[in-house]
């Protein structure tokens, strides 16, 4: 099976701080990868890295085929990125701005018009269309960068906690979203909740301390806590992984 991503020997410091310290990481088409890890452990680093927002000091990311140094554009195409915040420009409403966003990406007349119909239709946005942005709650305001990650309609995803912020209800749509998504794409999400890896990952990653620590099925991970352990044992392995000396400075954004 080709891998759609594939990011090897990735290495990122900021001064003294080994951000991302040798990440490789291969996924497949048709595969959802829960990308876990304490806060400070180099998940969105690594993010910005496969997505081109940062340039590694070492190592390679293909998307596609493309590599992102060697052709970022094409690259880039490939590729529906949802960062942590997902800003967007507060005084247009939902509509002008994925309209705005459907226009940079180059989709015109009536594949533009069923694209954003597409978005609207699959992230519920319809309610909050003319709406501006700063007005929306959080959750809303989450799913217009659901629906700007997805507008073209992308290969491979990129969704840095996509359901922080959503109640219940929209976490629950959210995530259906992402299995019937992943039946076809690449998808990388960052999660702090181990819940959401069991609901629709087929695979988990930890890292911690810019080092992948666990690579495997939810099941797997499941199976490295001892019988004695009754509940929350995918908690305890996590925990167990990446309870380490903790980063006393902070990487920055």
């Amino acid at each position: 099976m080709s891998n759609q991503l594939e990011a090897l020997g990735l290495h990122k410091a900021f001064g003294t701080i080994r951000a991302v310290d040798g990440v490789d990481l291969r996924v497949p088409a048709g595969q959802v990868v829960g990308f876990l890890g304490p806060n400070g452990a180099g998940k969105s680093t690594t993010m910005k890295l496969i997505t081109g927002f940062l340039e590694p000091d070492a190592g390679s990311v293909r998307i596609c085929g493309d590599d992102m140094l060697q052709a970022p554009l094409a690259a880039k195409r490939h590729i529906g990125y949802l960062p942590e915040g997902a800003p967007a420009y507060p005084d247009m409403t939902a509509q002008e701005y994925l309209s705005f966003l459907a226009e940079i990406r180059d989709l015109a007349g009536s594949v533009r018009k069923q694209a954003l119909e597409r978005v609207f239709d699959l992230v519920h946005l319809g309610g909050v269309a003319h709406q501006r942005i700063e007005t929306l709650s959080k959750g809303f305001k989450r799913r217009v960068g659901v629906a700007a990650a997805l507008l073209h309609d992308p290969p491979v995803l990129i969704l840095d906690e996509p359901t922080d912020g959503l109640d219940p209800n929209q976490k629950h749509e959210v995530r259906n979203l992402i299995r019937e998504l992943g039946a076809e794409k690449t998808i990388v999400l960052s999660t702090h909740i181990l819940e959401e890896v069991e609901a629709v990952c087929g695979r988990a990653i930890i890292i911690n301390r810019g080092k992948v620590v666990f690579d495997g099925t939810p099941a797997e991970m499941d199976a490295k806590a001892p019988a004695t352990v009754a509940s929350n044992r995918l908690d305890w392995v996590f925990r167990t992984l990446t309870t380490t000396e903790l980063q006393t400075q902070e990487i920055p954004s």
